[in-house]
């Protein structure tokens, strides 16, 4: 026989409306009471009705995620403060990778609109100014993370780009650097927001950054590491090579740092770097790394409070909310 929400009331001796508000997580209920429906639901091994409960409000309570790479620290943080954050309020994530490929990514992107998501948050890995067709055409909520398309109105929650290179730019140059390269991505927002910023802050510290010393790749999130060494190879073989670098993440920081150590540079007698992100394990590295921390958890906690907005309908115009970096001093920088 199949357990109704009025059922477990009617034992209890409650309302409807109480069992749905324990269900769903909601904070107003008392202690007591949240612990006498959550004990009858186990004894009655009560599996709600989605399917029903999305039928006949209308929503699926459902909320889908695209980045471009699962695995990822970064994403995978990100997905795990803002899928703590959705449970609460009853709402389910549902993941979805692109592998930083386009064409998968339309793919996904569309799937999960064709199954009805409330909202759907996208981390794309298209070039800045080729937002997917699918989320031009959507009529569903979407928040983009991370990474932003300047023509695209739409809501987007993510770090302040600009400021992680500043930061970067000033600390190397404060530190007395005077060489100082950039190990970069090319085409999303982040990538030329970050590379701005730290031009910048060099300027204003009255050093250039040369043309030979920015060196851009692709796929930074699949690959991260393997490409910041490739990268920081090309660097060494300059005629002058660089005494600081600025990466523009900690994967690809990782990677140049043991082609740095390979070549046989002492980290940061030789050559410091600087990478961002600030990944849990920055701090046990065998020089453990200096890095732009980007709140992956706030940032997870933010956007989730904006798709609360837009699945309710009571979202207004679109927003753009960003927040601010902070650096992260280590031994790859300073001793």
């Amino acid at each position: 026989m199949v357990v109704r929400l009025k059922d477990i009331a009617r034992d209890l001796g409650v309302s409807t409306v109480t069992v749905s508000k324990v269900l769903r997580g909601r904070t107003d209920i008392g202690q007591k009471t949240r612990e006498r429906v959550l004990k009858r639901m186990n004894e009655l091994n009560y599996q709600p009705n989605m399917l029903a409960r999305a039928l006949a409000g209308g929503r699926s309570y459902a909320v889908g995620l695209v980045v471009p790479d699962l695995v990822h620290p970064f994403f995978g943080e990100f997905a795990r403060s803002l899928a703590g954050a959705l449970r609460s309020e009853g709402l389910v994530l549902v993941l979805a990778s692109s592998e930083e490929d386009p064409d998968i990514e339309e793919q996904e992107i569309q799937t999960l609109l064709t199954r009805g998501v409330d909202v759907l948050l996208v981390a794309s890995c298209r070039p800045a100014m080729h937002p997917p067709k699918a989320l031009t055409e959507t009529t569903t909520p979407v928040v983009l993370i991370d990474r932003h398309f300047p023509n695209l109105p739409m809501n987007f929650v993510g770090t302040n780009d600009l400021m992680v290179g500043e930061l970067a730019g000033r600390h190397l140059a404060g530190i007395g650097r005077r060489r100082i390269a950039h190990i970069g991505g090319r085409g999303i927002s982040p990538t030329a927001d970050r590379l701005k910023g730290f031009q910048r802050a060099l300027a204003a510290a009255g050093l250039e950054l040369p043309k030979e010393y920015v060196v851009t790749r692709d796929r930074f999130e699949e690959s991260g590491d393997a490409t910041g060494y490739h990268a920081m190879q090309e660097l060494l073989s300059l005629r002058e090579p660089p005494d600081a670098v600025f990466c523009y993440n900690d994967l690809s920081a990782i990677g140049a740092m043991d082609a740095a150590m390979q070549a046989g540079l002492r980290i940061p007698h030789d050559i410091a770097f600087i990478g961002c992100g600030n990944l849990r394990y920055a701090d046990y590295l065998r020089v453990p790394l200096t890095s732009v921390d980007q709140s992956s958890h706030r940032l997870g906690d933010m956007a989730a409070k904006r798709v609360l907005d837009l699945s309710t309908g009571v979202a207004g115009a679109p927003q753009t909310l960003r927040l601010e970096p902070r650096l992260i001093v280590r031994k790859s920088t300073v001793v």
